[in-house]
């Protein structure tokens, strides 16, 4: 079990801001030992079906690098393996949660999110560091000219919670995610609703009562990525 931390402890964050320079928006967002570049480019190329409703659009990209896990994750050439697939569409689908598309409909916007280590919790941490990158583009958008108002409406971010033998601990590591009996990925915006929940008991069932504990647990490390907005200046 954990020493360095209580049970309800995040791991320790570090934010790089303006990581990518040609990127419109970017941060390398570290937790714990999981690190991740979120980079947002910009176009004025709207996919049509965007287009016919009058409104940008907003995806996502996602991808383990080669050195980023031991043993060695095969570089993605031709195709993307299911998981990266799951996962960017995952990151696309909760930004979009809390963007006002018809605020940028003039606007295609790509947030990629590689990951350079990876210790647990890479999903959730992309999703977080994804929408910092994505304030950061919108606000420098708003300083050129380009957009009258942020479609950021409300930021969005996700942590990891698990059980491990009888415990429910928050921001797991990849030692205690492999000794998870339950699992679940949680993402929130910054009203605490949820936007989505992806979980599943690995090696057993699990009851109402503590899957309210690890929401609510989850909260408690969502409320404290938010306030990383404020402490970088983002």
């Amino acid at each position: 079990m954990r020493n360095s931390r209580k049970h309800n402890d995040i791991r320790e964050i570090k934010i790089t801001r303006d990581f990518c320079p040609a990127s419109y928006g970017s941060v390398l967002f570290e937790m714990g030992n999981t690190r991740v570049i979120c980079a947002a480019t910009m176009s004025g190329d709207v996919p049509e079906f965007a287009v016919n409703k009058n409104t940008g659009w907003l995806t996502a990209e996602y991808s383990l690098l080669p050195y980023s896990t031991i043993p060695r994750t095969k570089r993605e050439l031709i195709k993307k393996d299911g998981r990266s697939v799951e996962i960017q569409r995952l990151i696309g689908r909760s930004l979009r949660c809390g963007v006002d598309l018809s605020l940028m409909k003039e606007f295609f916007v790509t947030v990629d999110c590689d990951v350079l280590q990876a210790d647990g919790g890479t999903r959730t941490a992309s999703i977080t560091g994804a929408c910092m990158a994505l304030q950061l583009t919108f606000t420098r958008m708003m300083q050129e000219g380009l957009l009258t108002a942020n479609p950021l409406v409300s930021p969005v971010a996700a942590i990891s919670v698990g059980s491990v033998k009888g415990n429910c601990l928050l921001d797991l590591d990849f030692s205690e995610d492999s000794q998870a009996d339950i699992d679940l990925n949680i993402v929130m915006n910054s009203r605490y609703d949820i936007i989505e929940i992806q979980g599943s008991g690995e090696e057993r069932a699990f009851n109402m009562s503590e899957l309210n504990e690890m929401i609510s647990t989850a909260k408690k490390g969502i409320e404290e990525l938010f306030g990383l907005y404020s402490r970088y200046g983002i």
